[in-house]
């Protein structure tokens, strides 16, 4: 027996109760790590927003693919299923913060680590990411307790807040978005420390040794190549001059802009837009305006940030305006990768044998 996690955010959570409780799903890009688990293995529940425990699922079959529509009305982006019998789920105001100090000193992710530290939460908000037996036993033994004495964890309002739902109806599904509480201010406004300006180079210039031990061609903005160059201490001809790409000049400039791209010949395989300001927003934007200007175009894109600004990426990228775009939401194009995710991904032994492939797996979606 294996445990994996299984992710919920409130608008999920809500979703699936409404459900017969007898079928969880992942999305498209968590097929391979789906793979792994078997029949009697185990899913920990946890609550996004919240950070809660909140239930614990025996795996009865799968995965499968199933595309007919079951935590949404229409379109249903959850098609790696799994058949589940339900063994615990709790309330939210019954659900286990993790920051419980009989959760957190147990954990062997957390016991060790500051209240305020970001470094467990790739950790637990990794979709059918796999815990070790003594973790996701304590954890199991643990929500099978709290179903028995039903304990009452108080929502605050911030807590009530992060539940609340806000949603958009297009023609073709219900999209829930998220309003941040603090207007975003464009990174041409904004005065950027020098130290954080340091730091993006480095984010870059590791993405690009990245895609260059796969063997893909990079392309880095003109005006931060040679920080990065120097940073790699290369002149790797993998570094374009120029883009292979047939657009109209409007669409290259916004291409030309995003802070690293991956090609392989003349495509590109996956933009990255590294966000070290404040805002979080001039790369998610710059995101945006290239998928209103090619709606069509099928690449990998990524927003790179520190953990302690995740939950601002997620805020942000579920913006109203992204979620009206003609292709569809941002959200559903657009990842998350933590700085802490790309370094372990370059720690790898055999990168150079590695397909770009290995990001999808610690990539995050704004659920």
């Amino acid at each position: 027996m294996a445990f994996f996690i299984d992710l919920f955010s409130p608008e999920t959570y809500e979703a699936f109760r409404k459900t017969s409780r007898d079928v969880t799903g992942f999305r498209e890009n968590k097929k391979a790590a789906a793979q792994k688990v078997r029949a009697g293995d185990v899913f920990l529940c946890y609550l996004t927003k919240l950070s809660r425990w909140c239930g614990l699922f025996e795996v009865l079959e799968g995965p499968y693919d199933d595309s007919t529509p079951r935590f949404g009305s229409v379109d249903d982006s959850f098609v790696v299923r799994f058949r589940v019998r339900e063994i615990i789920l709790l309330d939210p105001e019954k659900a286990v913060p993790i920051h419980d100090p009989e959760i957190w000193q147990r954990l062997s992710f957390t016991r060790n680590l500051e209240p305020g530290s970001f470094a467990w939460i790739v950790k637990v908000r990794t979709p059918l990411m796999p815990l070790d037996e003594v973790d996701g036993g304590f954890l199991a033994d643990m929500m099978k307790a709290q179903a028995k004495s039903n304990k009452t964890y108080p929502l605050d309002d911030d807590d009530r807040r992060k539940l609340k739902t806000h949603t958009i109806n297009r023609s073709d599904k219900v999209i829930a978005v998220s309003v941040p509480d603090d207007p975003a201010v464009s990174e041409e406004t904004e005065a950027v420390p020098e130290v954080e300006v340091r730091e993006s180079i480095r984010i870059q210039a590791l993405i690009a040794n990245i895609g260059m031990s796969m063997g893909l061609s990079i392309w880095v903005p003109r005006a931060d190549k040679a920080a990065i160059v120097k940073e790699l201490n290369t002149h790797s001809p993998q570094f374009l001059d120029r883009l292979p790409l047939n657009y109209d000049d409007t669409t290259l400039r916004t291409i030309e802009q995003i802070d690293v791209l991956w090609l392989r010949g003349r495509s590109i395989a996956r933009a990255f837009e590294v966000e070290h300001t404040t805002s979080v927003y001039s790369g998610i934007l710059r995101m945006a305006d290239l998928l209103a200007l090619q709606p069509n175009m099928d690449i990998k894109l990524h927003i790179v940030a520190p953990l302690a600004k995740r939950e601002k990426v997620f805020s942000e990228i579920r913006r109203p305006v992204f979620s009206l775009l003609d292709r569809g939401p941002l959200a559903e194009s657009c990842t998350y990768l933590s700085y802490d995710s790309l370094r372990e991904v370059a720690a790898q032994k055999h990168l150079a044998h590695m397909s770009d492939k290995v990001l999808d797996e610690y990539a995050e979606e704004a659920e």
